[in-house]
């Protein structure tokens, strides 16, 4: 195996420009330590694409990376499109580089003869998505780490159903951009192959949007809504959504609200983390705003705060905020009569089992399939004519209504969680209110909660690697005092009960994840990252609920019990 040295001089050939051999060389003249995480392996394109920091080198985000992933996925479509005109989407994020990344991107894909749309500006990942299936192209491309740090870009692959590739296209396009070399790459574009989209897009994509998270106008111009776009690319589309659906009440955290690769004013820009929504949450406390709603930089992720029964505005986790939105979809399919038993949910392995009970209330199918948005839309794409999916998500603050968008779409589900949250106030109630009436309505309450480790640099993957593997062979006896009775390892695909013996064959992609009940009813799912150097575990526990009252009390010993799991998994 070559040694990261010799794979960096490698990039010293005339085959790589000026520019990236100059910085090579001060890597090796100056920083070892950056030369070795550098070039000590290949960033991994993944089956969704990829994502690392920025910089020169083969594990590194760059114009030789992302060249070599595109020509390899120019050889794929042109392989699997013959004999006609095939095209591509690109849309890009605020980070720095994004724009210069996707124009680059573009010139090898028109290059290869490909027709490309490409975006005039910065838009959201979920409007690419849309825009694949609306103009109906091959393929789509956003540029984009998400929530990521700012020295982190990414680059995510679509195929023509506007989801995220997935078996068999993933593994088949890893294997053309792992056979590219670096004079292979065509990086001399044709820009007469390169038309630019925007406002007729963003037209369409706002029309659906409201079309499919708006079921009553009611209390729209009442309920007081707080947004902020956290320096992301939400800003040029939500405000027009919110209008546009009738909401008239709805004020921008003014210094967030300027895009911005740096995320200047939050140490993280993910929603996910209460400290993101900080300046938010202050602004709806000065205005007395009923609810806050915010997004992540490239506008899939939203999360959400609202009024609890003394006033104080809480961050609602990502179960929490889909177990109303789901609950609330087929309840307006019910009052419409549209329910015929031939509907489904869609959840992910990590998610909160309350998604099999409110499937179970409605009597509708509840899918489970592993971590991404591109299985629950690969649900859709497999039942397309046998069942309707009207929506779905998954614990890291992601939901997608209806299927005119295969993706987790914030812009969607932030009309949604409004239009709730107005008719709760029409009633005199509030979105908080309405989640403790579902849990009422279910006969329990849950709690779910996250933990991640991180563990940077080449020492830490192997860490990880190392962390699942006792896992496996060393798997917890008991949880939070309650014995472990099943387990789920989604590696070897096989659950086993450990009272009777019995093991079942789990029928779901592969994936490194491990998952273990309890007798109490408690889940903790043990999963690495793929996109991040950590590892994450995620907690659900549930307890009895049966009448409002009681909810603080049920809930305050969930919590504890989650505290009790943290502990367990700290160690």
């Amino acid at each position: 195996m070559s040694t990261s040295l010799e794979r960096a001089q490698l990039w010293l050939s005339d085959a790589y420009d000026a520019e990236t051999r100059n910085a090579v060389q001060d890597l090796i003249d100056n920083n070892p330590t950056e030369l070795d995480d550098s070039f000590y392996r290949d960033l991994e394109f993944g089956t969704g694409g990829m994502r690392g920091i920025m910089g020169v080198g083969t594990n590194r985000l760059n114009k030789y990376t992302l060249g070599a992933a595109t020509q390899g996925l120019s050889n794929y479509i042109n392989e699997q499109f013959p004999n006609k005109e095939k095209s591509v989407a690109i849309a890009f994020d605020v980070r720095h580089n994004s724009d210069t990344f996707a124009k680059m991107v573009a010139d090898v894909l028109t290059a290869n003869g490909i027709k490309v749309y490409l975006f005039d500006s910065f838009r959201p990942t979920p409007e690419l998505s849309f825009t694949v299936r609306h103009l109906g192209c091959d393929a789509g491309i956003v540029l984009t780490a998400s929530h990521n740090p700012p020295i982190y870009n990414g680059y995510k692959v679509y195929w023509n159903d506007g989801a995220q590739i997935v078996p068999p296209h993933d593994k088949a396009i890893i294997s053309e951009v792992e056979n590219v070399k670096v004079d292979e790459i065509k990086f001399e574009g044709n820009d007469d192959l390169i038309t630019y989209i925007g406002k007729e897009i963003d037209e369409a994509f706002i029309n659906a949007a409201v079309e499919n998270g708006s079921f009553t106008n009611e209390g729209k111009e009442d309920v007081k809504i707080v947004f902020t776009s956290i320096h992301g690319t939400s800003v040029v589309i939500t405000p027009k959504a919110f209008e546009q659906a009738g909401f008239t009440q709805v004020h921008q955290v003014a210094e967030q609200a300027i895009p911005s690769g740096d995320f200047p004013t939050v140490k993280s820009p993910n929603p996910e983390e209460p400290e993101a929504l900080t300046m938010a949450v202050d602004l709806a406390n000065e205005i007395n705003a009923d609810i806050v709603i915010g997004t992540d930089p490239d506008a899939d992720r939203v999360g959400v705060a609202a009024r609890d029964n003394e006033g104080n505005m809480v961050l609602l986790n990502g179960n929490q905020m889909n177990t109303v939105l789901a609950y609330y979809l087929l309840e307006k399919w019910q009052e419409a009569g549209k329910l015929t038993g031939k509907e489904f949910i869609g959840s992910t392995i990590v998610t909160s089992d309350i998604f099999y009970d409110i499937a179970a209330k409605f009597s509708v199918d509840c899918k489970v399939g592993l971590t991404g948005f591109k299985w629950i839309a690969d649900m859709i794409r497999t039942h397309e004519g046998e069942q309707k999916f009207i929506g779905g998500g998954e614990e890291s603050f992601g939901f997608m209504v209806g299927d005119f968008i295969r993706d987790k779409d914030s812009v969607t589900t932030a009309l949604l969680v409004s239009e709730i949250a107005a008719v709760e106030k029409a009633k005199g109630s509030t979105l908080y209110n309405k989640l403790v009436d579902i849990y009422i309505a279910l006969g329990k309450a849950y709690q779910e909660d996250l933990i991640s480790i991180v563990k940077p640099g080449k020492e830490g993957a192997e860490l990880i690697a190392n962390m699942m593997v006792d896992f496996r062979a060393n798997s917890p006896k008991e949880l939070a005092g309650s014995p472990v009775i099943r387990v789920k390892d989604f590696q070897s695909s096989i659950e086993k009960d450990l009272v009777s013996g019995e093991e079942k064959t789990i029928d779901i992609p592969k994936s490194n994840v491990l998952i273990f009940y309890t007798e109490d009813g408690s889940k903790v799912a043990c999963r690495p990252s793929g996109t991040e150097p950590k590892i994450k575990y995620y907690f659900s526990v549930n307890a009895p609920l049966r009448a409002k009252e009681e909810y603080k009390n049920v809930q305050d010993i969930l919590l504890a019990k989650i505290d009790q799991l943290k502990v367990d998994f700290s160690k």
